[in-house]
């Protein structure tokens, strides 16, 4: 039973663990993760890891605080060209929404211009902006081409990524050679597989699945 005091709320609640949690720093919630994992954090090695861990995942999830449509402003030009603009084999590093552990690769992205073209280090950039996010690698292959559509409407635009998973081959099934391949074809390059072949064919390497 309630008594008085309580009611009248003269004795705090003892504070529920998601209060405690907002109230601690992020550094503090490194510090409980490696003591949950059996670590000392205080012996030496591992003073400065919770800081250290703060600004690595600050760094590999920058492309919540960037823009796409700040990335590719001021780099858009008008250009009387409409044929196949290809940048291929452009790195990326990323970090799987499932296990946060990093899957890393490469991605070949094409258009087929309609008037305006894209600076070419726009492009390597765009593929960044998404990747240093959580991500699954068929919503960042999507998530690319989207873009190039919104930003500059081609005729038609083409991303394949191939990467590599560390929760595939660290944990889990432990399969240190696959590769898990995703594609998104928009416009001409879905409609037509004459413009499809020609893309493909033009990233093809030798050991690869295009």
């Amino acid at each position: 039973m309630m008594n008085d005091e309580t009611k009248n709320g003269s004795l705090a609640a003892a504070p529920t663990k998601p209060a405690l949690l907002a109230e601690a720093t992020t550094e503090d919630i490194y510090r409980e993760l490696l003591q949950r994992v059996g670590e000392d954090p205080t012996r030496d090695g591992l003073l400065k890891t919770p800081d250290r861990m703060k600004k690595s995942l600050a760094f590999l999830t920058r492309g919540y605080n960037q823009s796409p449509t700040e990335i590719l402003r001021g780099a858009l030009f008008d250009v009387d060209y409409d044929e196949m603009v290809i940048v291929r084999d452009i790195e990326f590093y990323s970090l799987c929404e499932h296990h946060m552990l990093p899957f890393f690769g490469r991605a070949h992205v094409a258009y087929i211009p309609k008037g305006k073209v894209i600076g070419l280090s726009k492009v390597a950039r765009l593929v960044d902006v998404f990747a240093r996010r959580l991500q699954v690698q068929e919503r960042l292959t999507r998530q690319v081409a989207d873009a190039i559509v919104e930003a500059i409407d081609p005729k038609g635009v083409a991303v394949t990524m191939e990467a590599q998973h560390l929760c595939m081959m660290m944990r889990g099934v432990e399969k240190q050679s696959s590769m898990t391949t995703t594609s998104a074809m928009l416009g001409a390059f879905r409609t037509s597989p004459q413009t499809r072949n020609e893309f493909l064919s033009l990233i093809r390497r030798p050991g690869t699945s295009f």
